[in-house]
C-alpha cells in the first residue's frame, strides 16, 4: 500500500462528515434528538479500519470482517456460504465497509434486539428471479466452493447457543471452549451413526464398542473427557433431553451408568452439533460435569434434500443402506416447518474365532492339555458357533422443527421419533453343557448340536417440545416451553430355551424326547424398560447498558418403569431356592437373556424443581465476566446449589485468554436407584475359564441393600476448572489450548459382585435371595481428571482451490483418589478391594484411551472435493481375569466427492483404509483349546472365540468400510 492512501481515505471521510452536517443544517432540524443522531452517526463513522478482503463466499468474508472490526455479527453459516461478497480494500468506517462488502450480494444487514444480523436481501432475490437467474452467484458454472448445495466443510461455526443463555456471541468471545460441527462435517466422516461421527472428528468424545454384553451391544456408552456416559448433558435445541432406559449393568465402559442414546436422532434432521467442553451444572443442572452436547435441528424453509448411502465392510458383511429426505416449508411468511424422514438398515458383522473346546460329551483330556475326540459328531462339529461383532438392526426416524410467528411473539415446536429393531447374539450353549442344554431320556441333549440365543430389542424413542417466546420493547425476552421425552426398550429372547422347564418335562415322563424337542418354546418376552422426562421451563432475559441478565425456573418429572416378562422367561421350574426337585438341576429362566419377574417390576417417579440466574458483563474493555447460580431440589435426596464464574480477556488481536471455575453435581439416575434384576453372567474363574453365575442387582432401597448397610444414594459433587487461550495468528490460522481439571466426590458406582464366603451375614442374605453374588449401587469413590484439549485450523488457497487443515487433540487422565464404604455392619467387615475390585477401578481409569488425536484435511477444486481424515487412538488397558494393554492405532479415512451439477453430487469413500484392528486378545478368552483325532490329526486349534477384547474397543474391530453415496438438493 502507498503511504499516502490512508490520508486520501481520511480526507474523503472528512468531506462525507461535512456533507451530513450541512444536510442537517440545510433542513433546519432543530430537534436536539435528531441533531444528536446526525452527530453521533458521524462520530461512529470517524473510526476507520484498513481492509483487504478479496471476493469470496460471504461466510468467510464476514468472519474476517468481524475479526478486523472486533464486532459481533450474527449470521447463519448455512445461508451465507451460498453468496459471494465484494472485494473490500482501503480505509472505511464500519458502516461504509459493511455496505460496500454486501452491495448487490443478495445479503443485507439489520439490527434486531440490539444485535447486528445478516439476512437475505428480499429485493435482490426478487430481482434475480425476474431476470430468470436461478442463483445469486455471479458464475454460471456450478462450483463446489460456490453452490447452494452446502458442500464446503466447516468444522467450527461462529455462532453458539450452548454455553450462555444471554446474547449470542462468536465462539472466540465465549469464556469456555465450544466446538461446533456442521452437518456437512458429520457427513464427511462416512459413518452411519451419530455417535461414530462425533468420535471421528471430536477427540474428547469416545464411543466404545463391546461384544456379548446384552443391551450395551446395541446402545453404546458415549463419553466426554474420559468420564461416564451419565456425566455429559445432552440438549436438543437447547432443551434437556431424556436418557435411555438402559442401565449398563455388564462389564463395559460406563458400567453402572445410563446415558442418552445419540443414535436415535437422524443426521438428516441435524443442522449442527455444539460441544461445550466445560462443566455447566450451574447453568443447566444435573449431568453437565464433563460438558454439554447440544444438537441443533434444521430450521430452513423451502429448501430440501435427499440422501442415500450404501456400504459394507471389507470382509463382505455389515451391509448398510441409508436413505433420508429433508424438506422445509414456509409458515406465515416468516415461519418455517422443517421435517425429516430417515431409514437405516445394517446387517450384522462377525469377527469371532473358532470354537476350540469340546462340544459333546465323549472327549478325553490328554497329558499335553489337548483333547482327544472319539465321537464322530465332535470331529465334524461346526466351529463357527459364536457371532461376535455389530448387531443387525433396522431404524426408522422422523423429525420436525417448526416456528410460527404470531402477533405477540412466536410459537415453536420440535419432535423426534425413532424405532430401532436390533438382533444381537449371546453366548453359545453347546451340547455338553447340561445346565443350559439338559440331556433327555435318549441320552442326547435337548438341542443336539447346541444353540445360540439371540436378544431381540425394540427401542422406541420419542420427544416433543412446544414453546412460546416473545421480545418486549425494553430489551427483555421471555421463553416458555414444555418438553416431553420417553425411551422404551422391549426385550425378547429368541432361539433359546428355559433349561429348568426342559428338566421338568423330562422328569415327568409324559412326553417323549422328540415331543419335548418339537413342542419346547424357543422364545419369550424378557422384560420392558421405560424412562420418561417431562420439563416445564421459563427463561427471562434482559439486556442492560453494562450487562445482560437471565433468570429462569424449571420443573421436571422423571418416571422409570420395569415391566416383567413372560413366566417362561424368568421362572425356575425344577427347583425352589436351594432345593432341587430332581436329581439333575438345570438353570432357570430363558438362556442368553433371562427375563425379570413380577417381584422385580418397577414403577417409580420423582419431582425436581430449579431456579437459576446467569449474568454477563463487560465492565472493563476487552474483558468479559460471566456468572451463573443454580438451585435444584429433588424430592428424594434433597437440594443442591452450584455456582460458576468465567472470564474472557482479549489481550490483543493475537491472544485471548479464557478461564472458568464452577461447582457441579449429578443426581442419582432413576436406574441406579430402582433397577433390580437377577441375570446369568459369564465370568473368568481362577483357572481362566468362563463360568456362569447368577448375579443379583439390588435396588438402593431393597432389604438386602439395607441389611448390608448401603445408605440412600446422594448426588455426585464436582469442581471444574479450565484455563485456555486462543491464538489468532492470521485470519486463516488459529490455535486454541484448554487445560481442564475435574474433581468428583461421592461418585456413584456399582460394587463388585459380592459372593458367598466373604462374611457369614452376606452368605445368608445371598442364599435367601437365591443368587451366587450381589451387586449394589453406592456413593463409593472420589476421582480426579486432568486433561488438555488442542485445536488448530488453517485455511489457504492452493492450486486454484481451497485447502482446509484442522488438527485436534485430547489428553486426559482419570485417577480414583479414594475408595470408601459407609459405616455399616457388613460392608465394613470386608476389605475395600472386595467391595471395589481391581476391574471396577480399571474401568474408570484405564478402559478408554488416555489420548486422542485427529488431522482432517479438505481440498476443494471446482466441482471436486477430497476429505482426508487421520485418527490416532492412544493406548488403553483392560483388566479381565488378567491385564492387557492395547497399543495405539492410527485409522485413515478418505472421501472423494463430485458436484455433478447444482443439485446432484455423489461421493465414494473408505473408512479405516488400511484395515487396522486392535491388538489380538490374550486375556479372558473363551472356548480355547486343541482337539485331535485318534491318529493325532488336528481337528481344531484355537486361542478362543474372542479374537479381540469383548469388553472395550474404542474404534471397534470390523476393519475397512467402503461406501458410496448420492445427494440431491431441491427447492
Amino acid at each position: 500500500m502507498l503511504f499516502w492512501q490512508p490520508y486520501v481515505s481520511g480526507i474523503k471521510q472528512y468531506f462525507n462528515t461535512m456533507k451530513t452536517f450541512l444536510f442537517c443544517k440545510k433542513n433546519k432540524i432543530a430537534s436536539i434528538a435528531i441533531l444528536w443522531l446526525c452527530i453521533s452517526n458521524n462520530s461512529f463513522a470517524e473510526k476507520l479500519f484498513l481492509f483487504d478482503i478479496q471476493q469470496q463466499p460471504a461466510d468467510q468474508a464476514l468472519i474476517t470482517f468481524a475479526k478486523k472490526t472486533d464486532k459481533t455479527i450474527i449470521f447463519s453459516y448455512e445461508l451465507t456460504r451460498n453468496y459471494q461478497t465484494n472485494t473490500l480494500k482501503g480505509y472505511y468506517s464500519f458502516t461504509q465497509a459493511l455496505r460496500k462488502l454486501l452491495r448487490n450480494s443478495g445479503l443485507t444487514s439489520v439490527i434486531k434486539n440490539n444485535q447486528l444480523q445478516i439476512i437475505e436481501d428480499s429485493s435482490f432475490i426478487n430481482l434475480q428471479s425476474e431476470s430468470n437467474n436461478i442463483s445469486p452467484l455471479p458464475s454460471k458454472t456450478p462450483s463446489l466452493q460456490r453452490t447452494r448445495t452446502h458442500q464446503q466443510q466447516e468444522h467450527i461455526e461462529k455462532i453458539a447457543i450452548v454455553g450462555s443463555r444471554n446474547i449470542a456471541r462468536s465462539l472466540q468471545e465465549l469464556p469456555v471452549p465450544v466446538d461446533i460441527l456442521s452437518q456437512q462435517s458429520l457427513k464427511n466422516t462416512g459413518e452411519f451413526e451419530v455417535g461414530k461421527m462425533l468420535q471421528s472428528i471430536a477427540p474428547s468424545f469416545n464411543f466404545a464398542s463391546s461384544s456379548i454384553s446384552d443391551g450395551t451391544d446395541v446402545l453404546k456408552p458415549a463419553t466426554l473427557r474420559g468420564l461416564g456416559p451419565d456425566q455429559t448433558l445432552i440438549l436438543v435445541n437447547g432443551k434437556r433431553r431424556h436418557h435411555a432406559s438402559l442401565l449398563h449393568i455388564n462389564t463395559s465402559v460406563g458400567r453402572g451408568t445410563a446415558g442418552a442414546d445419540l443414535n436415535t436422532i437422524p443426521l438428516s434432521a441435524i443442522k449442527r452439533i455444539e460441544i461445550l467442553r466445560d462443566g455447566a451444572a450451574a447453568q443447566y443442572g444435573s449431568d453437565a460435569i464433563a460438558g454439554v452436547i447440544n444438537i441443533v435441528l434444521k430450521d430452513s424453509a423451502n429448501t430440501g434434500s435427499f440422501h442415500s448411502t450404501i456400504g459394507q465392510y471389507q470382509q463382505g458383511d455389515g451391509n448398510t443402506f441409508d436413505v433420508s429426505i429433508n424438506k422445509g416449508f414456509t409458515l406465515n411468511e416468516h415461519g418455517f416447518f422443517n421435517t425429516s424422514l430417515s431409514y437405516l438398515t445394517h446387517q450384522a458383522t462377525d469377527r469371532s474365532g473358532l470354537h476350540g473346546s469340546c462340544q459333546y460329551q465323549d472327549c478325553l483330556k490328554l497329558e499335553n492339555g489337548d483333547y482327544l475326540a472319539t465321537d464322530q459328531k465332535e470331529k465334524t462339529a461346526n466351529r463357527n458357533t459364536f457371532k461376535i461383532g455389530d448387531p443387525a438392526y433396522q431404524q426408522l426416524s422422523l423429525a420436525y422443527n417448526a416456528n410460527y410467528p404470531i402477533k405477540t411473539g412466536e410459537l415453536y415446536s420440535f419432535a423426534l421419533y425413532s424405532k430401532r429393531r436390533n438382533n444381537s447374539a449371546a453366548f453359545f450353549r453347546h451340547s455338553a453343557n447340561e445346565l443350559a442344554n439338559p440331556i433327555l431320556q435318549d441320552n442326547i441333549a435337548v438341542r443336539p448340536n447346541g444353540y445360540l440365543p439371540y436378544i431381540h430389542s425394540d427401542i422406541t424413542d420419542t420427544s416433543f417440545n412446544l414453546g412460546f417466546k416473545t421480545e418486549l420493547s425494553n430489551d427483555t425476552a421471555i421463553d416458555i416451553s414444555f418438553t416431553q421425552g420417553e425411551n422404551t426398550i422391549d426385550y425378547r429372547t429368541k432361539n433359546s430355551l428355559n433349561a429348568s422347564y426342559v428338566n421338568l418335562l423330562n422328569s415327568q415322563g409324559l412326553l417323549s424326547p422328540e415331543q419335548i424337542r418339537s413342542q419346547l418354546p424357543q422364545s419369550a418376552d424378557a422384560y420392558s424398560l421405560s424412562l420418561s422426562l417431562q420439563t416445564l421451563n421459563i427463561d427471562v432475559r434482559r439486556i442492560y447498558e453494562y450487562f445482560s441478565l437471565a433468570i429462569g425456573a424449571e420443573i421436571r418429572k422423571d418416571k422409570y418403569q420395569v415391566s416383567p416378562g413372560e413366566k417362561y422367561s424368568y421362572f425356575d421350574y425344577d427347583s425352589h431356592g436351594d432345593s432341587a426337585y430332581f436329581d439333575h438341576n438345570a438353570l432357570g429362566g430363558i438362556q442368553g437373556f433371562p427375563g425379570i419377574s413380577t417381584n422385580s417390576s418397577v414403577h417409580e417417579s420423582r419431582q425436581v424443581s430449579s431456579l437459576y440466574l446467569e449474568l454477563n458483563s463487560e465492565l472493563i474493555e476487552n474483558i468479559t465476566f460471566d456468572g451463573a447460580l443454580r438451585y435444584d431440589n429433588y424430592n428424594d435426596f434433597g437440594d443442591t446449589s452450584n455456582i460458576k464464574l468465567a472470564t474472557h480477556w482479549r489481550l490483543n488481536e493475537l491472544i485471548t485468554l479464557r478461564s472458568s471455575i464452577s461447582t457441579g453435581f449429578r443426581a442419582p439416575s432413576m436406574q441406579q436407584l430402582y433397577f433390580n434384576n437377577i441375570s446369568t453372567q459369564f465370568i473368568v474363574d481362577d483357572d481362566e475359564h468362563f463360568t456362569a453365575e447368577q448375579i443379583g442387582t439390588f435396588r438402593n432401597d431393597s432389604p438386602l441393600a439395607s441389611l448390608i448397610g448401603v445408605p440412600q444414594l446422594t448426588e455426585e459433587k464436582s469442581t471444574n476448572f479450565t484455563f485456555g487461550s486462543v491464538f489468532n495468528f492470521t485470519d486463516k490460522f488459529n490455535v486454541t489450548l484448554d487445560y481442564y481439571a475435574i474433581d468428583i466426590d461421592d461418585r456413584i458406582v456399582i460394587s463388585n459382585k459380592l459372593g458367598v464366603g466373604l462374611s457369614t451375614e452376606l452368605t445368608e442374605l445371598l442364599q435367601q435371595n437365591h443368587v451366587d453374588k450381589a451387586q449394589v449401587f453406592l456413593n463409593g469413590v472420589n476421582t480426579e481428571t486432568r486433561g488438555l484439549d488442542v485445536i488448530a485450523s488453517w485455511k489457504t488457497p492452493l492450486f486454484n482451490g481451497n485447502f482446509d487443515l484442522t488438527f485436534a487433540g485430547n489428553i486426559t487422565d482419570t485417577d480414583v483418589s479414594k475408595r470408601y464404604v459407609p459405616n455399616s455392619t457388613v460392608l465394613n467387615a470386608l476389605s475395600i478391594e472386595q467391595v471395589f475390585s481391581e476391574q471396577d477401578i480399571s474401568i474408570i481409569e484405564e478402559w478408554q484411551p488416555k489420548n486422542r488425536m485427529s488431522v482432517n484435511a479438505t481440498y476443494l477444486l471446482n466441482n471436486w472435493s477430497v476429505n482426508f481424515n487421520v485418527n490416532r487412538y492412544g493406548k488403553y488397558t483392560i483388566t479381565d481375569g488378567g491385564k492387557q494393554t492395547y497399543g495405539a492405532e492410527i485409522l485413515t479415512d478418505i472421501q472423494v466427492k463430485h458436484q455433478f451439477n447444482r443439485q446432484i453430487s455423489w461421493y465414494v469413500g473408505v473408512n479405516n483404509l488400511f484395515n487396522v484392528t486392535p491388538d489380538k486378545n490374550t486375556i479372558a478368552n473363551s472356548h480355547a483349546g486343541t482337539i485331535v483325532d485318534e491318529q493325532g490329526n488336528e481337528i481344531v486349534s484355537s486361542p478362543g472365540v474372542f479374537k479381540y477384547s469383548r469388553r472395550s474397543t474404542p474404534f471397534g474391530f470390523n476393519g475397512s468400510y467402503l461406501y458410496l453415496g448420492l445427494n440431491y438438493y431441491f427447492e
